[in-house]
């Protein structure tokens, strides 16, 4: 089972980490859903030393029939990495605004990509402003990093795995928009409404407030009651794989590091029309 402290690092902590002669690499991963960009955020102010990566264009490929957030080309990625400073087997630290959406699709990118040493920073760049953490507005210019990304080394469902996921008797996909968009209500960004047959909806909200995460035993209650049994195989999916990222760094956090990631998401599932569109 995963610590809490080898996936989350509270501002205090981080602190005192920054302090020493070699502190984790810090990356910038703020990103809102309809803009604008992070980086705009990122040159009004940050952590003293932290390097901006962009979600959109770094830490995914292009958007398309894979979703709008596709898993990203392993040697962009690593180019990306390198030129942020990321070093092989050197601790890393994402962070957000503090929702802990984007901070989790980094963490989860970075462990697909077979770099473990990653942390996200718990409650984000608001919880560092609000334990009096110092902000900077220089952009450093870090030595170029040494990572290689192997790619594969977190779960991945594609859209047929996760079908079989979803209807299997053993285990359960699951759907952690919100509720409206799980039934079919409403579909504000993809072109079809409704969700994928079989899957069980856990709102985001229901596991995590804010981008803070309550302690390992309730996470697990909370995912045990959406039908996530021990030992049985779990995966989530959302919009674009955004969110559902922050569900698996829930479920990691809830003892289940073997959670797998439907990256593509519903933007995917939809993207061929033929496959089933349950609502309701």
């Amino acid at each position: 089972m995963s610590g809490t402290e080898d996936l989350l690092v509270e501002p205090d902590r981080l602190a005192a980490e920054l302090d020493r002669a070699d502190p984790p690499t810090l990356l910038d991963v703020r990103w809102r859903l309809a803009g604008p960009p992070g980086r705009e955020d990122y040159r009004a102010g940050h952590l003293p030393g932290a390097v901006f990566v962009d979600l959109d264009t770094e830490l995914c490929g292009r958007p398309g029939a894979a979703g709008r957030h596709p898993l990203p080309d392993p040697a962009a990625l690593q180019a990306a990495l390198r030129a942020a400073g990321v070093r092989a087997g050197h601790p890393v630290v994402v962070y957000d605004g503090g929702d802990g959406m984007s901070a989790a699709r980094a963490w989860w990118t970075l462990r697909w990509a077979g770099h473990r040493a990653v942390r996200v920073l718990h409650g984000g760049f608001p919880a560092w402003a609000a334990a009096g953490g110092p902000v900077s507005t220089d952009a450093p210019a870090p030595a170029p990093g040494d990572v290689t990304v192997s790619p594969g080394e977190l779960p991945v469902l594609d859209a047929g795995k996760a079908a079989r996921l979803a209807a299997a008797d053993a285990g359960v996909l699951l759907d952690v928009r919100a509720a409206p968009r799980y039934r079919g209500e409403t579909e504000p960004i993809d072109r079809v409404a409704g969700h994928v047959p079989g899957a069980v909806n856990l709102p985001a909200p229901e596991y995590v407030t804010e981008g803070r995460f309550p302690a390992a035993e309730a996470l697990r209650e909370r995912f045990a009651a959406a039908g996530v049994a021990e030992g049985a195989p779990v995966g989530a999916y959302c919009g674009s794989g955004v969110t559902a990222a922050q569900a698996v760094l829930a479920l990691h956090l809830a003892g289940r590091p073997d959670a797998a990631l439907y990256v593509g998401s519903w933007s995917n599932w939809v993207a061929d029309p033929d496959r089933p569109v349950a609502t309701g």
